[in-house]
Parts: C-alpha cells; sequence; structure tokens
C-alpha cells in the first residue's frame, strides 16, 4: 500500500520520518530545504526539526544545518540493541566490579535523560541498590554527564532547549551550571561525580565510553555510598578509566567487524 494511501498514518510522524531519512541520506539538512521537501510552511519544519533535535535524534551545528543525533549515530556504529551492548560489555563490568567492590550500573542516553539498562550490585551491607530499568536526568547522573561532556555544549544547550528536567534530589538549576560541571568533567579525564544529586545518601564516579566517530555510546559508573565516598573515590578513578579503555577496544573492534561476522558472533 502506498503511503498516502494508509488510512492509519499520522502526518507530524510521517513527516518526521522523512526528514530522517533526508538526513540519514544527505548527512545534513537545513530547516528551509526540510520545508521545500514537506511542502510546509518554514515553522512547521522548524518545529519537527527542533523536536526531534531535542530528543537526540538529530543534532544542530554552528551553521544551524541539522545532522544525526546521538541516538542515531549510537545505532549506526554500534549496530545494535540495548541487549547486544549488555553482551558485549558485560565482561568489563564484571572486572570493573571485581576490583572496586561497589555496585557499577550501564546506562544509555535517551534525550535529556539516562536509562539504567545493565548493572552489578555491591555485597557491602551498606551498599547502593541497582536501578536498571530506571530513567533519571542525565545531567545528575555521573554516566550520565560524561555522556553530555562529550557532546559540544551547543549540542547540550539544544538538548536542553526548555531548561533543565526538575529533580528532587538535585541542586543544579540552570543549564549554564550544567555546562560549567561539564567543563569540569572535561578537564578531569572525562570522569564526572554525582555527589548525592539523584539520591540522597548516594554518590557516584561515571565515564563515557564513546563510538568510533566520539559520539556517546554509553556510561559507565560506580555508585558508592556516600558515608564512605571520600575514602574510596581515589582508588576507584583509575579502575573506571581502565574499564573505559576496555569498553572502547570492544566497541572500535565490534564496529570494524564485517556485518556478517558480527552477526554470527552474536547469534552464538
Amino acid at each position: 500500500m502506498h503511503p498516502k494511501e494508509n488510512s492509519y498514518r499520522v502526518e507530524s510522524v510521517d513527516r518526521a520520518m522523512l526528514l530522517l531519512a533526508l538526513v540519514l541520506d544527505r548527512g545534513e539538512l537545513s530547516a528551509t530545504e526540510a520545508a521545500t521537501r514537506l511542502g510546509v510552511a518554514p515553522s512547521t519544519a522548524h518545529r519537527i526539526l527542533t523536536t526531534m533535535r531535542d530528543r537526540g535524534f538529530l543534532s544542530q551545528d554552528d551553521r544551524r544545518l541539522y545532522h544525526p543525533g546521538p541516538m542515531l549515530v549510537r545505532a549506526r556504529n554500534f549496530g545494535t540493541d540495548h541487549a547486544s551492548m549488555i553482551e558485549l560489555l558485560r565482561p568489563v563490568l564484571h572486572r570493573l566490579y571485581a576490583s572496586v567492590d561497589e555496585t557499577v550500573h550501564l546506562m544509555t542516553l535517551v534525550g535529556t535523560d539516562v536509562r539504567f539498562i545493565d548493572g552489578i550490585e555491591g555485597t557491602h551491607g551498606l551498599r547502593v541498590g541497582l536501578r536498571t530499568g530506571m530513567l533519571v536526568p542525565a545531567y545528575c547522573s555521573s554516566g550520565g554527564k560524561a555522556m553530555l561532556a562529550a557532546l559540544p555544549d551547543t549540542e547540550v544547550r539544544a538538548l536542553h532547549a526548555g531548561g533543565l528536567r526538575p529533580w528532587p534530589a538535585t541542586t543544579m538549576t540552570s543549564v549554564e551550571d550544567l555546562l560549567g560541571d561539564l567543563a569540569r568533567v572535561r578537564a578531569a579525564d572525562g570522569v564526572a561525580y554525582n555527589i548525592e544529586e539523584s539520591e540522597k545518601g548516594v554518590s557516584a564516579l561515571g565515564v563515557a565510553v564513546l563510538a568510533p566517530d566520539d559520539t556517546p555510546l554509553v556510561g559507565i559508573a560506580v555508585a558508592i555510598p556516600s558515608a564512605r565516598f571520600d575514602d574510596v573515590k581515589d582508588s576507584v578513578v583509575p579502575r573506571l578509566l581502565k574499564a573505559r579503555e576496555e569498553a572502547g577496544a570492544l566497541v572500535r573492534n565490534r564496529a570494524s567487524a564485517p556485518r556478517g561476522r558480527a552477526g554470527n558472533r552474536n547469534a552464538g
């Protein structure tokens, strides 16, 4: 059936999908060209494009051109879903967990949020519980901040065009505060801190694992009860950096492997 004959077609979604196909095909797209291709007013095309940008499906450069965003780049470079990411990186999580004896988490960006997709819970009597499945603002999690720090400030601003989503535990209230925090993350070799920003009594350190084109793919975090955070944080940092290095190597190897071979490996 031709798309225009489908009575269930939602016009706004159809337009977004057409623009998505154009961006993926060409690599960049202007709002003017989008309006022309859709046959709509520039303001309509602009609203669709900015919505897609704010959800992470598009990014926008200094020339105001739109490109594939973090959500698309992760899928294209990794060629997998969350289950495959977990399968690939779980050995890294196990080694990190064994070296720190604290709860470790794996997370991915979902627009301005992070979703916790895997983890291993520590065994201390006082420990941080797993958050697998939870969705929290990226700006108040260590792994989320590490991933945001891997993006240009222009893209961080665009993602948070509506401001920071309120969160009970955090004291950060503005995008400018966030950009200042991200500058500190970059200056600290990409290691981000969360000092009771997502939950009282919980602190964490996180890093971002990058795709081959340097866009953030996933975040890895070590979550520690605040009561002993200061005593152990310095010993955790090098182990976290080692985990980032190991995960990055696995991601690069997977991305460079022929599709058929990668698919066979997944099937096994």
